[in-house]
């Protein structure tokens, strides 16, 4: 009989199409199609590269298979085959599989403090549509605005888009992403790849009931797709990718409490989070409680709109770095003041935490939960698991 081996393949549903994993390999060996990202099982080394650049834990999914699947069955899944009954597929299927499982724990133990593991969706998320329109077959979005947000001394110009989706179907839910695609080729001839965004409106739209969505887009010095989207004119139409995204969703359980982490543009899906709820219950429901990373007022999106949000609804703690003849303080600063209102979250069963931004922030973050569950007598790594595999704890860091 065939020794079993260990397979690497990618959730179809939780895998965003960011292609990130792709351009990190060393060895080529993760390709897509129109529709999937997927690894080459012949060419596959097992070396991990791929696992700390994930932003959604999509890339961590192993299959013991007596034979690999192939490209062509990998390319048409919509989501993953279940593990198969393997004779022997335990202990006895030899020392390769197990020296791989002691090598992967190591490894997947270390890419998982970038990653954030592989969350869950809330148990009572609606279900997502996820890659309706893909590579081969886009929707034609027009742009129906474009605002600058902020206007501070470094530069920095953060976007709110407007897209109109007019007459064609395009549901999206909060915390999912759309794919721009860029006119124009890559320095290799070829088209180039979606670049992924988060939506900042709610599913019923940025405006009610209508069927456009809104995006918040940062001016990269060289980004080819920012630097499109910021430069969009109204009118103009845009080629979307979309939605992705099934794990990074809001609890529609209005007694749900939700703690947001989030900096800059990572603030896209945690707007779409407070607008869905304030038009779900109105201002009745407290439970929304934010930390906003910015280097100044100026520079934080939505920073207006925001402070008119009533704190019944969103308890708001807007962090900056750089003020005038004040300290540096960033959001993790401001959660270690704020113990005990982190603290109540942490041991309250129906909190739901939610962290945006750049990866840097991540391991100040992380620091201060562990810190913060130790003063309560709960050790953060058990913790965060458990919100986790329950669908309460959820990363998204780029």
């Amino acid at each position: 009989m065939t020794q079993p081996i260990k397979q690497h393949l990618i959730d179809p549903e939780i895998c965003i199409r960011c292609y990130t994993c792709e351009m990190t390999c060393p060895i080529e060996a993760i390709t897509h199609d129109d529709n999937n990202v997927v690894v080459d099982p012949d060419k596959c080394d097992y070396c991990m590269a791929c696992i700390p650049v994930c932003p959604t834990g999509s890339i961590d999914e192993w299959r013991v298979v007596k034979e690999p699947y192939s490209l062509d069955e990998q390319f048409s899944w919509e989501e993953l085959p279940e593990q198969e009954e393997i004779e022997a597929a335990g202990a006895g299927t030899g020392g390769d599989i197990e020296a791989l499982d002691d090598a992967m724990a190591a490894l997947l133990a270390e890419a998982h403090k970038g990653a954030g593991g592989k969350s869950k969706a809330p148990a009572s998320a609606a279900k997502p549509t996820v890659n309706l329109y893909n590579l081969a077959n886009p929707v034609e979005a027009t742009v129906q605005g474009n605002y600058q947000l902020t206007h501070d001394e470094s530069g920095s110009d953060v976007r709110h888009i407007i897209l109109n989706f007019e007459g064609k179907p395009f549901p999206v839910l909060e915390g999912q992403s759309i794919g721009i695609i860029a006119p124009g080729e890559d320095a290799e001839g070829k088209p180039h790849l979606p670049r992924l965004y988060s939506v900042s409106s709610p599913r019923d739209g940025e405006r009610p009931n209508y069927n456009n969505v809104s995006l918040t887009v940062k001016r990269e010095e060289h980004g080819v797709c920012s630097n499109y989207v910021c430069d969009l004119k109204t009118g103009d139409k845009v080629k979307v990718t979309g939605p992705f995204g099934a794990t990074f969703l809001l609890p529609d359980d209005p007694e749900a409490r939700l703690l947001l982490v989030c900096t800059g543009t990572g603030s896209a899906p945690m707007r779409a989070f407070t607008m869905r709820r304030q038009r779900a219950v109105g201002e009745k429901s407290g439970g929304m409680t934010m930390f906003f990373g910015a280097r100044t007022p100026e520079s934080l999106p939505y920073f207006g709109p925001l402070r008119k949000v009533p704190d019944t609804l969103l308890q708001k703690h807007l962090v900056f770095s750089r003020l005038p003849d004040k300290p540096l303080e960033y959001v993790q600063d401001r959660m270690a003041r704020e113990e005990e209102v982190v603290a109540d979250l942490l041991q309250d069963p129906k909190t739901h935490i939610y962290i945006c931004g750049l990866r840097g922030m991540e391991e100040g973050v992380e620091h201060a939960f562990a810190n913060i569950a130790e003063s309560i007598g709960q050790p953060w790594h058990d913790l965060r698991d458990t919100m986790r595999d329950e669908g309460r704890y959820h990363v998204e860091t780029y």
